[in-house]
This record gives C-alpha cells, sequence and structure tokens, in this order.
C-alpha cells in the first residue's frame, strides 16, 4: 500500500470514495506477494493489483459493497494453471484477498485517525505497522508505532507483542488471536545501510546501496579519509565522528545493515560496541580470519560472548565470489545484505 501513497492522497483530495483490497495470504506461485493493494472507487477504477489479472474482476465487483459502507469481507481464490501462464507463473496458486472501506471514510473518529496517523508516518519515513481484524461487521484497525504506542481500536498488549513480532521479522503476516484473525501489515521506513570507514570499497558500496534504494550513511572521524574518498554516488550523508558519537542517535532495528570497513580496531570496535547489543538485521566486518579472530578476542574483553560474537557478525564480511577489486568486493558485501533483507521471504 506504500506505493499507493500518491494515488490515495489523490483521491482522497478529491473526495472520491474507494474500498482497499489487501492480498492477506497466499499457497503456491501467486502472482502476487502478501500486502500487495488495490484501491476500487464507485466507478469501477482501480489502482494497484491483488494477483496481476487472474482475480481483480472479482475484487472490483465485490468492493462495491464496502466503498460507503463499513466493515470488511474475506475472499479466497484459487488460480489455475492456465491463467497463472497468463501472468508469467509455471503453475497456478491460491491467494486471500481482504476488502474494506478504506478507513478515511469511515463513520468512526477513531479510524478516521488510523489513516491521519498512518498518512503521517508514511510522508516522514517513519516506521509503523497496520493491524486489521479480519472480520465482516465495524471497521477494525489499529495502527501500532516501534515504541508500542497505538491509534485507532484499542487492542491487547499481547496482541501487540505478536504483530510487532512480524513486524521485527520484516514481513506482513496473519495473526491468529484468541479466536480471531488479524492482519499485521508492515510499514517499514526505508532500509539503512551503516558504513563504518571511508575507503575506495566505501566509494562501491554506497553506489550499489543507492541502486537498491538504501539511505546509505559513512561514518569515519579520519578527515583525511572521509573528505578525501572520491564517491560517484554521494551517500545520504557523511559524519566526520567515532560512531560511539553518533550511532547512539541512530534507529538500529531490524531495517538496519552494517558494514564495518575501516581496518583501524579503534575505530571498528568502537562500532561494534553500539552495534552487538543492538537488533540489526546484519552486522559484516572487513578483514581475514586472522583479523577477525583478534576482533573476537578484543570484543570478548570488552564483555561480550563468542557465541554473540559468531552469531553476529559476518566476517569476513560478503559472498564468497572470489572478488579482488574494491567494486567486487563491494559487489560480495550488497549480495549478502540483500540475503540479510529477503530472509523472512
Amino acid at each position: 500500500m506504500k506505493e499507493l501513497l500518491t494515488s490515495l492522497q489523490s483521491w482522497i483530495s478529491q473526495e472520491k470514495p474507494f474500498a482497499l483490497a489487501r492480498v492477506i495470504s497466499t499457497w503456491g506461485s501467486s502472482p502476487r506477494p502478501v500486502g500487495s493493494s488495490m484501491l476500487v472507487s464507485d466507478k469501477m477504477e482501480m489502482v494497484g493489483s491483488v494477483s496481476g489479472g487472474c482475480v481483480e474482476g472479482a475484487v472490483v465487483k465485490a468492493a462495491q459493497d464496502f466503498i460507503n459502507n463499513s466493515g470488511g469481507e474475506k475472499l479466497s481464490f484459487g488460480i489455475s494453471d492456465e491463467d497463472a501462464w497468463t501472468v508469467g507463473l509455471s503453475c497456478g496458486g491460491k491467494v486471500e484477498v481482504f476488502i474494506e472501506q478504506f478507513m478515511a471514510y469511515a463513520d468512526n473518529a477513531d479510524q478516521r485517525e488510523v489513516w491521519d496517523q498512518l498518512e503521517k508516518r508514511l510522508d516522514a519515513n517513519e516506521s509503523c505497522l497496520l493491524v486489521t481484524k479480519l472480520a465482516s461487521g465495524e471497521n477494525f484497525n489499529t495502527l501500532i508505532l516501534p515504541d508500542r504506542s497505538t491509534f485507532g481500536t484499542d487492542i491487547s498488549a499481547v496482541l501487540i507483542d505478536e504483530a510487532l513480532n512480524i513486524f521485527n521479522q520484516r514481513k506482513n503476516g496473519v495473526i491468529e488471536f484468541e479466536g480471531s484473525q488479524y492482519f499485521a501489515h508492515v510499514f517499514p521506513r526505508r532500509s539503512q545501510l551503516l558504513i563504518i570507514g571511508a575507503a575506495h570499497i566505501t566509494a562501491d558500496l554506497v553506489q550499489l546501496g543507492k541502486m537498491f534504494d538504501f539511505e546509505v550513511i559513512v561514518i569515519d572521524p579520519r578527515g583525511a579519509f572521509a573528505q578525501k574518498t572520491y564517491f560517484k554516488v554521494a551517500p545520504d550523508q557523511i559524519i566526520e565522528k567515532y560512531p560511539s558519537e553518533v550511532l547512539p542517535e541512530f534507529t538500529l532495528d531490524a531495517y538496519t545493515y552494517a558494514a564495518i570497513l575501516s581496518h583501524d580496531p579503534k575505530i571498528d570496535d568502537n562500532a561494534l560496541q553500539i552495534l552487538l547489543p543492538a537488533n540489526l538485521s546484519y552486522i559484516g566486518a572487513l578483514g581475514s580470519r586472522k583479523t577477525h579472530a583478534k576482533r573476537i578476542e578484543r570484543l570478548k574483553a570488552l564483555g561480550f560472548s563468542e557465541e554473540i560474537i559468531n552469531e553476529k557478525i559476518d566476517a569476513p564480511i560478503g559472498m564468497d565470489i572470489k572478488a579482488k577489486t574494491p567494486r567486487e568486493i563491494a559487489l560480495s558485501i550488497m549480495g549478502e545484505i540483500i540475503k540479510a533483507k529477503n530472509v523472512f521471504y
């Protein structure tokens, strides 16, 4: 739904009522992933897709009942082998779609507030999570922020925990809770790549990070390195401070990835002391196995267990593609980061 933000805002500004359809679960070779969304107006206009063309007609027709009425409906579709071929698949699958009146038009002010807060977070590139009860009747949506604050329908602390667990796994999904089903729809902020140390590898890794739409931050207290490294594509930020001076200011969560590249223990270890206790999805450190063995001993002396160090740090950093040049090493690093990013999909 995040990719439909411009259309959402446009239709609302035009006071054009519409329903929202979202893929909530799939089996087999479904054409669209869980979380895929489509807007449907009372004039049969649609933006987005829930199946790549297989079931859109049925969804558009069913959505008419909810454009001006509260509540929702869950629909199940089996996509035949023949239909699957038309959207580029080798075999069929199944998809479940939930249709509901869009919350901005709900009679309930709490539901309208959910959209107001969701729009604010999407515009500001801030993470949030939308929980929707998959039932007919009144609209039931709750927006959850990473700090556990909520907007919309009140839900229990246990359900909030379940939803935030899905958020930390970086995937959308259905929650079974006390005899009801809820759809947890994750809206993450832009993924963040922290690069510790400015060097030739850094410049190539920045370019790759920007290519894959990461927010890229380079941190290096050595002014000569930070200022003189040539970046063909500029990072979002270059910070000339020790990592421990600035990392606490960043959100260090499941949407954060770190590459430790300075090759200077004073800088690398300084960063790892902050990053290791956090919930990052990836930490990789440059250096040979011999270099990493020395790193492990230093970190153990700082109070970290060898188990945690080995579990959290990818070292030597990057995929084994027999990389030689800085560009090839950067590619191997980006490969590991993309692998970590997509591990739950």
